[in-house]
């Protein structure tokens, strides 16, 4: 089985990345884009001569990995950590079709903060909203079936719960072992992690229920108000609770 989970950034993605890890039957993929996004976009981001020197640049070699190549370690699961704004839209996407996908989803308000506190003032395209509106309308076009979606919110409220619904959804056994993790990061961490995972670096699990939503600086609230329409349309599919 290949895993493709779409994010955008601050979402947990990282630890559900390590949640996965956790499984003895799983290898993972962080961000396979990654450096590939950075050569065709222009963008610039920190650590970016490290990532560039780390990574693939060319999207078709990523592309045909994250497809058919090999499972790194022979593991029968492959999960990809990918982020949304980096499949830039004349990046290939028929390798998408016959993968298992899930949208996970977050707030905006909470992503914008957080975000904010990493990287100065994010713009719409940084925290990729409308880039993952858009790859799960085209998956659904793709397959035929509207994606699994996935809230980070009600996956830190309950961590088994939502790990369970999760798997059950996309037809993998659920396994303990999701729930928790070495503190230290994960082996195959990309080569941004010391930037950007530090906080999940400290965990061994998946943190506590979130308090109320943050407040989002003045200068940052049109971010907020065109990112909200696409977290809600999302948001309309979301898992919930096995037997809820």
């Amino acid at each position: 089985m290949r895993i493709a989970m779409w994010s955008g950034p601050r979402n947990l993605s990282t630890a559900m990345m390590y949640s996965f890890g956790a499984r003895s039957d799983c290898a993972v993929w962080d961000e396979p884009f990654y450096a590939a996004y950075l050569t065709h976009s222009g963008a610039v981001h920190p650590m970016q001569a490290e990532i560039l020197a780390a990574g693939i640049s060319d999207p078709m070699e990523v592309a045909a990995r994250c497809a058919t190549g090999p499972i790194p370690d022979g593991k029968p699961v492959f999960y990809q950590k990918h982020m949304a704004h980096h499949m830039l839209p004349e990046f290939p996407r028929d390798w998408m079709k016959d993968l298992t996908h899930v949208f996970l989803i977050r707030h905006p308000a909470r992503v914008i903060a957080s975000y904010h506190v990493k990287a100065e003032n994010p713009t719409l395209r940084d925290i990729g909203a409308v880039e993952l509106t858009d790859l799960f309308e085209a998956v659904t076009d793709m397959t035929g079936k509207t994606p699994v979606v996935i809230d980070s919110a009600d996956i830190r409220q309950d961590p088994a719960a939502m790990q369970r619904s999760l798997c059950d959804a996309i037809g993998l056994p659920f396994d303990p072992a999701m729930l928790s993790w070495p503190k230290g990061g994960h082996k195959d961490d990309g080569v941004w992690a010391s930037h950007w995972y530090n906080a999940v670096w400290q965990s061994d699990g998946f943190a506590g229920a979130e308090g109320p939503l943050p407040e989002v600086p003045a200068h940052l609230q049109p971010v907020l108000g065109a990112a909200l329409p696409h977290y809600e349309r999302l948001a309309a599919f979301k898992l919930t609770p096995t037997g809820s």
